[in-house]
């Protein structure tokens, strides 16, 4: 749909990469008490994708909410990639979502058919979700943003979470890097080609739904999808959390070609600075790795694929059954024993 007023031009920032940064979050959370409730598995205090609540034996909830600033202008298709990164999260957990919430900003400068546009797009993906949209809450505000509320369910004993690792799993991730790279190039109108961008819509706006439908047919120990924090700073966190060391082989993490030369000259968005000042720590490089393909790792995504920890014997089962659904899914790394640093970068 063409607009009069582009999207993007109204905001600061595009998707994913308006995300506060984890070290900020860390920070601004760590004085809060957690209240105790034994029915609450997972909360905010785990740094996890979503929350879990038991409900029953059989049953617990997983909450979640996202929302961002458009990363496209056309405001069908920024509706679909906000409701998609929004679900996400649900998935990261094993879970299956059911119910959202509508979480909106409109300007000034906004038409009626652009904000209807937005709804459509995230109504028509949620559907695709098998999810409802039951609502929600509209507010005025000087740029846009639009994402949702999310409720899922899945069984209090198949919860995946980000801290689950164990030594001797293997990693895949599902969705190629240098969404963010390639966003801002573009908004800095670097790219003019709109085939790629076209491509990295449709990324986008593709739901993890087939990869958790999959991954859950098999003994996976740990899950997280890979937005705004990056691989290295999503990685992070599962190392962390787990208590492992992740080895990426990072000749196998797929890639788009072209963020590598955005890189290269520099066209790096501000949340791959943040993302390197949080985790690049503990992180240990190959010296032969170039710098541009180390700022991809640590580039922000918008939408981006699931990162799974899956035990040795099934990943050959479940990466054939990913790339005959998802091409682009690929073994690139595994976990061992709790090293001096938390990732450990291969060529």
């Amino acid at each position: 749909m063409e607009t009069e007023v582009k999207l993007t031009k109204l905001a600061q920032c595009a998707g994913c990469g308006a995300k506060v940064g984890a070290g900020t979050l860390a920070k601004l959370l760590a004085d809060f008490p957690t209240r105790y409730d034994e029915r609450l598995i997972v909360g905010f205090d785990k740094s996890d994708d979503a929350s879990v609540y038991v409900i029953t034996e059989d049953i617990a909830l997983v909450q979640t909410v996202d929302f961002f600033p458009p990363i496209a202008d056309d405001p069908y298709l920024f509706g679909q990639i906000a409701a998609t990164n929004s679900l996400s999260d649900v998935y990261a957990m094993g879970g299956q979502p059911r119910l959202a919430l509508n979480i909106m900003s409109v300007t000034s400068d906004m038409d009626k058919e652009a904000t209807q546009e937005i709804l459509r797009g995230g109504y028509e993906k949620a559907y695709e979700a098998d999810t409802i949209i039951t609502g929600g809450h509209t507010i005025e505000n000087p740029q846009p943003l639009y994402g949702l509320a999310v409720s899922g369910f899945v069984h209090p004993k198949k919860v995946l979470t980000n801290s689950g690792a164990h030594p001797g799993d293997v990693l895949i991730l599902t969705k190629p890097l240098g969404v963010g790279i390639l966003t801002t190039a573009f908004k800095g109108e670097m790219i003019q080609d709109q085939n790629l961008m076209n491509r990295l819509y449709e990324q986008m706006a593709a739901l993890n739904k087939t990869a958790r439908d999959l991954m859950v047919q098999y003994d996976v120990h740990s899950c997280t999808d890979v937005t705004g924090f990056g691989l290295m700073g999503h990685s992070f966190e599962m190392a962390q959390g787990s208590d492992a060391t992740i080895h990426f082989q990072v000749s196998d993490i797929p890639f788009h070609k072209e963020a590598f030369e955005m890189a290269e000259m520099g066209m790096i968005p501000a949340g791959a600075y943040r993302n390197r000042h949080y985790a690049e720590a503990g992180v240990t490089a190959d010296p032969s790795i170039p710098l541009a393909m180390q700022d991809i790792l640590y580039d922000p995504q918008t939408s981006g694929g699931l990162l799974i920890a899956v035990n040795e014997k099934d990943a050959p089962k479940l990466i054939s059954q990913l790339q005959d659904a998802i091409p682009c899914a690929r073994i690139i790394g595994y976990v061992t024993e709790k090293q001096e640093n938390a990732i450990l970068l291969h060529p």
